[in-house]
């Protein structure tokens, strides 16, 4: 598998990322673990994970084979914290406090000594970034966490913080991963000429758009059993009417090449200016086959890529992919 700069870390990593939403939870344990050795033996060694994924036992699972199969040292392990994981409301956000202990817990629930990426799951607005990246700082200074990143953060906030890690010789974003698939493509607008132009690493999540783009969807605000729709309410509120008319095409179009309409999605994402490694989470074996029988395919035609803009011109979006972040702007919210 192709591996990539992680921004101006030094690092090289996978151009596919394994995330890990659905391991401890949705999917057995015994399908969790042999996906994530699968991944590692293609050649993924980037793994993606949150404190807030099945309660903690996302984290859990990564850390228990990655210690019984002797491999922590070859994979780089990424996780998150921000979002609520308790009763208060001092179990969340950027405050010092709640990174900082966050950070303990998810340390032993992943049997190790370091985080290799640490990043806040969602922006906390009223959080000074100073709080925030000073309580990163001292996490890399304790040799706690390796680097950090930034998870659906609005371009300028992520500026605002690389500024503030700049003015204080602080440990800046090295990356941020941000929801960026074929049907909400408004990141190109100004976070990925962001974080092309200051050396950040783009890690998008839902390449796939949750499973439309893959024909899992047939009509509009429903949740198909067994989707993650069923869970995640946010998600049923992106089955439109025209992003299942996307996703349609998109069928077409990968019926033309030979492949299946998630493998044609992912392929566009994997290349797009700026990506370093879109994250799949899969939930069964099967799924992650699918993913990664695009590893070693060569970069789209420019005449297809001009049949996808055709669909979704570029900086456009047929669905709403924030609607979990709240900070996108020109859409109705309830």
């Amino acid at each position: 598998m192709e591996l990539r700069p992680f921004g101006r870390t030094g690092l090289r990593v996978s151009s596919l990322t394994l995330g890990a939403m659905n391991f401890g939870g949705r999917t057995p344990d015994d399908e969790s673990e042999q996906m994530l050795l699968s991944a590692l033996d293609a050649g993924i060694n980037l793994v993606d994970t949150a404190d807030l994924y099945s309660g903690g036992a996302s984290e859990e699972l990564v850390g228990d084979v990655l210690a019984r199969s002797g491999r922590r040292d070859s994979v780089l392990i990424a996780t998150k914290c921000g979002m609520p994981v308790g009763p208060t409301e001092n179990d969340q956000g950027g405050s010092r406090r709640h990174i900082i202990a966050s950070c303990e817990r998810s340390l032993r629930r992943l049997k190790t000594d370091r985080i290799d990426l640490y990043q806040l799951h969602r922006p906390s607005f009223a959080t000074s970034p100073e709080e925030t990246m000073s309580a990163f700082d001292k996490l890399v200074r304790d040799g706690k966490v390796v680097d950090v990143g930034s998870s659906t953060h609005p371009a300028w906030f992520l500026m605002e913080c690389l500024a503030v890690s700049e003015r204080y010789g602080w440990p800046r974003y090295a990356s941020e991963q941000s929801p960026y698939n074929l049907l909400d493509r408004r990141v190109e607008n100004e976070l990925v000429p962001l974080c092309q132009r200051h050396g950040v690493a783009l890690i998008p999540w839902s390449p796939i758009a949750g499973g439309i783009l893959a024909g899992r969807y047939q009509q509009a605000g429903r949740a198909e059993p067994g989707s993650r729709a069923e869970i995640l309410p946010a998600l049923r509120d992106r089955v439109t009417p025209r992003a299942l008319e996307v996703a349609e095409a998109v069928g077409g179009l990968a019926t033309e090449v030979g492949l299946t309409s998630g493998q044609l999605a992912l392929l566009w994402l994997r290349d797009q200016p700026g990506v370093t490694s879109p994250i799949v989470g899969p939930r069964t074996p099967a799924q992650l086959d699918e993913y990664l029988g695009i590893a070693e395919l060569p970069p789209l035609e420019a005449e297809m890529l001009s049949r996808l803009d055709e669909l979704v011109p570029p900086g456009t979006n047929v669905s709403d992919f924030h609607n979990s972040s709240r900070w996108m702007g020109g859409v109705a919210r309830r």
